[in-house]
């Protein structure tokens, strides 16, 4: 229960609450379970105030300092807290339906469990918030600082922002575990290392209103379509990676790496856009990673196992998961091996690649540099797009 004193001076109004808690700093004010329905608190000192399971239906809070303040189990449906100062504050399981806390600061507030349903949050501060299983669907989180946030859910229970309205929120390292994202509007949205395991993503709008409205189902990829769909230069950029990115593998010894660089610069002047991968050491998984997703981006590849130890791992991972043109170079001079010529072949595994992914094409061998330039086009280029062009033809 409240204690009634402190009751009593808070329904003296807010000057004279303000004024007792200033010649009262020992004192944690005790309001549990007190009805204030109505009440005008606009501006009043609240921090620290135990408000546990308190009525607070439509109270004008606003401007209020309620840091640290215990509002466990509150109802606060309808109040408005419009700029008023909630960090730290304990809304666990508290209802603030339809409460307009736009433009507070909640940052690293509790409000697990609690029902935010229909609320207004427009640019409010809730980094470092713990949002974990609470409703906010239909929630306005215009352009609200949720860095850090905790919006994870439960397999059970959710953090629930279907049809909540994030337009140009910031999101960064926001986590989103298991949280369902339903009907979400996202336009202009920030999100950079959010946390999305078994997040629920479907019909994500990523237009402003008045335009028509396109969804997609990937938080993460949002940004990346309105973009492409806004900006013919990005379409551009992209249709010229499709059309004309060559990736070259191996791993370059000093003097394979300048006949590596010529070749470069000869596809250069053919149209190409050449991305050299050297791999000085083994791969890591995401380095392997890093060389599937610039593979599926290729028109083809372009793999020098002139070196015996030329990424036979990361030849072997790519290839039967990426549906690209792989073209072989090998020089043809021979090695002296303990004071015998032997000639130089593809690593034993690389046969069985070629037999079972046709994008494979036969080995092309060179003797110099010369010779390698001379015969790009005819051995090189026009194989890799013949093959190119029936593949795109599947």
């Amino acid at each position: 229960m409240a204690n009634q004193k402190h009751l009593d001076i808070l329904r003296q109004g807010v000057k004279a609450w303000n004024l007792w808690r200033e010649e009262h700093t020992d004192i944690q004010p005790d309001l549990c379970d007190a009805k204030l329905i109505c009440i005008n608190l606009n501006d009043a000192d609240l921090h620290d105030t135990d408000l546990s399971s308190a009525k607070l239906i439509k109270a004008d809070l606003s401007g209020a300092n309620l840091r640290s303040a215990k509002l466990i189990k509150a109802d606060l449906s309808g109040a408005n807290l419009n700029g008023a100062s909630l960090s730290s504050a304990d809304f666990r399981r508290a209802n603030l339906t339809y409460a307009d806390l736009s433009r507070a600061s909640l940052t690293y507030a509790k409000l697990s469990g609690a029902d935010l349903s229909g609320a207004d949050l427009s640019r409010a501060k809730l980094s470092g918030a713990k949002l974990s299983r609470a409703k906010l669907n239909g929630t306005k989180l215009i352009k609200a600082d949720l860095s850090g946030a905790n919006l994870s859910g439960a397999k059970l229970i959710k953090a629930d922002l279907s049809g909540a309205s994030l337009r140009r929120a910031v999101l960064v390292e926001t986590d989103l575990t298991e949280a369902s994202l339903t009907c979400c509007n996202i336009y202009g949205i920030a999100a950079w290392n959010v946390e999305m395991k078994e997040t629920t993503q479907n019909d994500l709008v990523i237009t402003p209103p008045g335009e028509p409205t396109i969804t997609v189902d990937n938080l993460e990829v949002a940004q990346f379509i309105y973009l492409l769909l806004n900006n013919p230069k990005i379409r551009d950029v992209i249709d010229t990676i499709a059309r004309k990115a060559v990736l070259i593998l191996g791993r370059f010894t000093p003097e394979r790496k300048a006949v590596l660089d010529a070749l470069r610069e000869a596809l250069r002047t053919h149209g190409y856009v050449p991305i050299l991968f050297g791999f000085d050491k083994p791969s890591s998984r995401d380095l392997t990673e890093t060389v599937s997703t610039l593979a599926h981006l290729a028109r083809f590849i372009i793999v020098d196992l002139t070196d015996p130890s030329s990424a036979p791992h990361e030849v072997a991972t790519v290839i039967p998961h990426t549906i690209v043109p792989v073209q072989p170079l090998l020089w043809r001079e021979p090695l002296v091996i303990d004071g015998r010529v032997v000639e130089r072949r593809e690593y034993a595994m690389f046969q069985d690649l070629r037999r079972r992914h046709d994008w494979v094409l036969p080995t092309h061998y060179y003797t110099d540099q010369a010779t390698l330039l001379a015969t790009l086009k005819e051995d090189v280029i026009e194989p890799a797009e013949r093959k190119a062009q029936e593949l795109a033809k599947r």
